[in-house]
């Protein structure tokens, strides 16, 4: 049977906008750091891959003269992590008080590639905390509990890298030509076609603008019957050609389709 990895912000919930700015601001005044992210601002942050790793970008000569910060590594280090804790522990707030709805056709697919004994995982660089919730909230409990979940610092290099989802694949114990992945952005892409995996992406509020051209099939959403939303194809350079949602039908299509060549990571 076919495994269906996701990512999580931007494919299983427009989290970034809605739950991961707001988290990142509310974390800033708490510890009295003198920034607020824009929406704009975020949406430069947005392409650096891990919570921690966005907030350390932070971490400026200019900005070390505003605040305390120390200069030994480990300690910069220590101080970064204790701002990105407390992060999750607001953003994780925000997704269990509902604030931000699962995406279109998540819960549906999920369900009926359950019913058909898929495989199902979760391959994402955010904190593993924030990605439980995240699925929880757009599953229900018992599908979740089904999901095998990768994430965070589960590996060195992150996202556009392939090591995320090739850990995936070798903890899953499934081959190349068993896995379809769901993706959002340009550096999940990446990662998923440089690790030779077949790729659909649903674009997100962040990324719509972003290279997919490496993608099997690119949508606005999975779509939901109605009165859901449909779903809009982008680009269809395989011929997939969706319905008003994307059906486990489409997913098979695209996992029958060659291996993409990998792509080197920049």
């Amino acid at each position: 049977m076919p495994a269906l990895i996701f990512d999580c912000d931007g494919v299983l919930a427009d989290t970034e906008q809605y739950g991961h700015l707001p988290a990142f601001n509310q974390t800033f005044r708490e510890f009295g750091l003198p920034v607020q992210w824009s929406v704009q601002d975020y949406a430069d942050k947005v392409r650096i891959s891990g919570g921690k790793e966005r907030l350390m970008s932070l971490v400026t000569p200019e900005f070390a003269e505003l605040i305390e910060i120390p200069d030994d590594p480990t300690a910069r280090t220590a101080l970064v992590a204790a701002w990105h804790r407390r992060k999750t522990e607001i953003y994780t707030d925000l997704i269990e008080g509902g604030v931000v709805p699962a995406r279109p056709g998540i819960d549906r697919i999920v369900r009926e590639a359950s019913a058909a004994g898929w495989t199902l995982a979760v391959a994402s660089t955010s904190a593993e905390p924030s990605v439980r919730a995240v699925l929880t909230h757009a599953v229900g409990p018992e599908h979740a509990s089904q999901f095998a979940v990768f994430a965070g610092d589960i590996v060195a290099k992150k996202k556009p890298e392939p090591d995320i989802y090739l850990h995936a694949l070798a903890e899953l114990g499934i081959s190349l030509e068993e896995a379809i992945v769901i993706e959002d952005s340009e550096n999940g892409l990446r990662s998923a076609t440089t690790a030779g995996l077949r790729t659909v992406v649903t674009v997100s509020s962040y990324t719509f603008r972003e290279d997919f051209s490496a993608a099997s099939l690119v949508v606005s959403s999975l779509g939901d019957p109605n009165p859901g939303e449909m779903t809009r194809v982008i680009a269809d350079p395989y011929n997939i050609d969706p319905g008003p949602f994307i059906t486990l039908r489409d997913l098979a299509h695209v996992a029958a389709l060659s291996r993409p060549k990998p792509q080197e990571t920049q």
